[in-house]
């Protein structure tokens, strides 16, 4: 039983934010080469892990503020499932034994950025979650890692309209997560610190104005890469035998455009009118509409540039 509560503790639904690290293959046209693609799976299984050891670490620092959310309270560790000194031996194990097979396994690079990202993460969980604005830019920072990890693990060159449009998305999810966490408490009767302290911190007019800019900002730092992308990269091979030769060097990822429109828009609805959002992987998952747009938008950009 412990075995089952120490997975939930691992939270597995959060390790689609790991994905990030297959991006510059995607984009590269290079998905599909085994090579590439094992490099990246290895970095994508090496941010799960010390992904992983960091959620111990944030439900050990704030266990007793867990136990009065209405849903933290269910954490293995906040409801005493999963005993604290078995977490912290699960800690010690994930961190000694990924962070020198990172250098190791995948290479130097890849395994410095790995240490940046766990001295970034410990940050956040001691100081920098409680600082506000910069507990967003900490969350956003932590997807750039990501890509540039995966970058690093080929090794690929990583557009920077592409870190720009991933800072965009990132930024988003973080102050939705914060305007959702605060309609929840609310709907809940309970005090905005009592679990989080920042909220008191982030007015409902601020946190919309971020949300606003940030949906703006994804949307046009995302146009302006699929425009820029080369026409080398702009259609898959295997596509080009299927369509007219003047539309082989056209940039058929500005057709991905729409489904980031749309996906945003649904986003902002999941939050201002469903009230949910507090677990942005949870609503990819479970937000039928959602998912099936970004289900749909990770085939067209493949079929397009693989």
């Amino acid at each position: 039983m412990i075995i089952y509560h120490f997975v939930r503790a691992l939270r597995p639904r959060q390790w689609i934010k790991n994905t990030v690290v297959f991006a510059p293959l995607v984009f590269q046209g290079v998905l599909f080469n085994p090579l590439y693609f094992s490099k990246a799976f290895l970095a994508f299984l090496f941010f799960c892990g010390v992904a992983s050891a960091s959620y111990l670490i944030n439900d050990l620092w704030d266990v007793d503020r867990d136990r009065l959310h209405p849903v933290k309270k269910n954490r293995p560790i906040a409801s005493g499932d999963l005993p604290k000194p078995f977490a912290w031996m699960a800690i010690a194990l994930l961190y000694g034994i990924l962070i020198p097979s990172s250098f190791l396994i995948v290479g130097k690079y890849f395994g410095i950025v790995l240490v940046m990202y766990v001295v970034l993460q410990l940050a956040y969980n001691f100081k920098l979650k409680n600082v506000i604005i910069v507990d967003a830019l900490t969350i956003s920072i932590g997807f750039i890692l990501r890509a540039f990890a995966g970058a690093l693990a080929i090794p690929l060159s990583i557009s920077s309209w592409l870190i720009l449009a991933i800072t965009g998305v990132s930024l988003l999810l973080a102050f939705g997560k914060r305007r959702a966490e605060r309609t929840l408490l609310e709907s809940q009767g309970m005090s905005k610190a009592s679990t989080r302290s920042i909220l008191r911190h982030y007015p409902d007019t601020l946190l919309d104005s971020m949300i606003s800019m940030s949906a703006s900002f994804s949307i046009i730092t995302y146009s302006l890469f699929a425009f820029q992308v080369s026409p080398e990269t702009s259609i898959g091979r295997d596509l080009q035998s299927y369509i007219p030769s003047t539309l082989i060097s056209a940039k058929l990822l500005m057709l991905t455009i729409p489904l980031v429109i749309y996906g945003v828009g649904r986003y902002l609805y999941v939050i201002y009118e469903k009230s949910e959002g507090e677990s942005p992987e949870r609503v990819l998952l479970d937000d039928k509409p959602l998912f099936y747009t970004a289900i749909f938008w990770i085939i067209f950009v493949i079929l397009i540039t693989n």
